[in-house]
């Protein structure tokens, strides 16, 4: 079954997974299997005035919709974009008094395209809403509470004059939504900043060692014809060579975590045991738990004691970046790091979060020797476990080799820079904003480098001036949350 844009792939049923997703050709590592618009989509209730409603970016000044005043845009190309998909909750928050959560306005705006579409394949669909999984009937008690709690202010919220649906369909929505939303990001992919409903792309099974990857794409529209803009989408891109018949397989969640902690996720998240090759075998977990090895190796009680006392501090961790404390973070992964280096392995994940922490809080307070130090190391770590393709692996050498930049180490941070957008090419594409970014940084270092080699004396000189321009920005105040996960899971 094909359908407008999506030729290459089709609808199988896959043993003991359900429906799955399968490549008609063959696709080589960077290739976009499809591009898929969201069939609806809005931006998180925290973030609602700061990114545009229509393409998802982030903008220092928005233009606010003159009606509602609840919706924002980048200008009126995208104030224009949005009126369809607008106008009803345009209406609806105006009689309501105030926007709802973002839960409700989703599926709001999935009933409002139902009942001008109808409820059937939507353009360029492979499946309907209706045949989307909602997984209602495994809910716990707690999830069941809190959709009987989105149904009522649904229907509070859902204006009579429009079509009106039934207790069970709507709950069906809210089902599919928390199943089945994928994050939305800024133009960055640095902060998820949304959430949107795809079809297609929920179609396609979880693999933990995935042959593809989901990047969303905020679209153009700032050139100046309109038939030249794009729309906001995300993008299926092969990491692998794959064949024609092959599964086309995602993850729906990060590989840095041993076997049996991924598959609890999976389990508690999506309701599914995972039965892939890696979590089977339990591939790469040994690297994931690694020891110090020779002489002195340590005891299992050692071990089993600095494992606890890295959860106890990386719990510690989130409570002072929450409260802003960057120099506490900085003193806590220090002690930790102490006690981490004699007796865990240079890929012990619970080492490489310490180390991962350290280099951003650092970088932020502008201690760069230290955090390029600490940088490296988790780099090497990150190398030997994750799939070479990995667009997270990818973003930590990207950070790492603006940290050596930054610490005036030129040839490594070249080096990683250059490393960086090699994946970035294969898991973004090249005109994705951020491999844009790291094309004009690559270009900076190269020549940086060229000088460098030329004459260091003169290097470092060129280099003082320049910093005062600041070319490569300074390392963005960390955040919270780990790179945005690929499906939007209510906490």
């Amino acid at each position: 079954m094909t359908k407008g844009g999506m030729e290459s792939v089709e609808v199988f049923t896959s043993e003991g997974k359900g429906r799955g997703l399968k490549a008609q050709k063959e696709f080589l590592p960077g290739d976009v299997i499809f591009a898929e618009p969201a069939y609806a989509a809005v931006v998180f209730d925290s973030l609602t005035h700061v990114i545009c409603h229509t393409c998802f970016k982030r903008q220092e000044r928005l233009h606010r919709c003159g009606q509602c005043k609840f919706a924002y845009y980048c200008d009126r190309t995208c104030q224009r974009a949005a009126w369809l998909n607008h106008k009803n909750e345009c209406s609806a928050i105006k009689k309501h008094g105030k926007a709802p959560t973002e839960n409700i306005r989703l599926a709001a705006r999935i009933m409002w395209k139902i009942e001008r579409e109808g409820s059937g394949l939507a353009e360029g669909c492979l499946v309907s809403i209706d045949d989307l999984q909602n997984h209602v009937d495994n809910f716990g008690e707690e999830e069941k509470k809190e959709l009987r709690a989105d149904v009522e202010s649904f229907l509070e919220f859902w204006p009579p004059q429009s079509q009106q649906f039934g207790m069970q369909y709507i709950s069906h929505i809210f089902g599919v939504i928390s199943c089945n939303g994928f994050t939305l990001s800024d133009q960055r992919g640095l902060q998820a900043v949304g959430v949107g409903i795809f079809p297609n792309l929920c179609q396609a099974n979880h693999d933990c060692w995935p042959n593809c990857t989901v990047i969303f794409n905020n679209g153009n529209h700032e050139a100046v014809r309109s038939m030249f803009h794009t729309q906001m989408r995300i993008e299926l891109r092969a990491l692998s060579k794959i064949s024609p018949g092959d599964e086309l397989t995602v993850s729906y969640v990060d590989f840095l975590n041993v076997s049996e902690e991924r598959r609890k996720q999976l389990k508690k998240q999506y309701y599914f045991d995972c039965s892939c090759e890696h979590c089977k075998k339990q591939i790469k977990d040994d690297l994931m738990l690694a020891v110090k090895e020779g002489e002195g190796k340590p005891s299992a009680e050692t071990v089993k004691e600095v494992i606890q006392f890295s959860k106890d501090t990386l719990e510690k961790i989130n409570k002072a970046r929450l409260e802003g404390l960057y120099h506490e973070v900085v003193k806590l992964c220090r002690e930790c790091l102490k006690k981490q280096e004699p007796v865990l392995g240079d890929t012990n994940i619970y080492l490489l979060r310490i180390l991962s922490i350290a280099s951003e809080v650092l970088s932020y307070l502008q201690m760069f020797e230290e955090a390029a130090d600490y940088a490296k190391r988790m780099v090497d770590g990150y190398l030997k476990i994750y799939h070479p393709n990995n667009a997270q692996l990818g973003m930590a050498v990207m950070r790492a080799g603006v940290t050596h930049w930054h610490a005036g180490l030129i040839e490594a941070g070249h080096g990683l820079i250059c490393k960086a957008y090699a994946i970035l090419l294969i898991t973004h594409g090249p005109s994705h904003p951020i491999t844009k970014d790291l094309e004009v940084m690559r270009v900076q270092t190269e020549m940086e480098l060229r000088m460098f080699q030329q004459n260091e004396f003169m290097y470092y000189k060129m280099r003082e001036a320049a910093l005062k321009n600041q070319k490569i920005h300074v390392m963005p105040e960390p955040s919270n949350e780990t790179s945005p996960s690929l499906f939007h899971k209510k906490e």
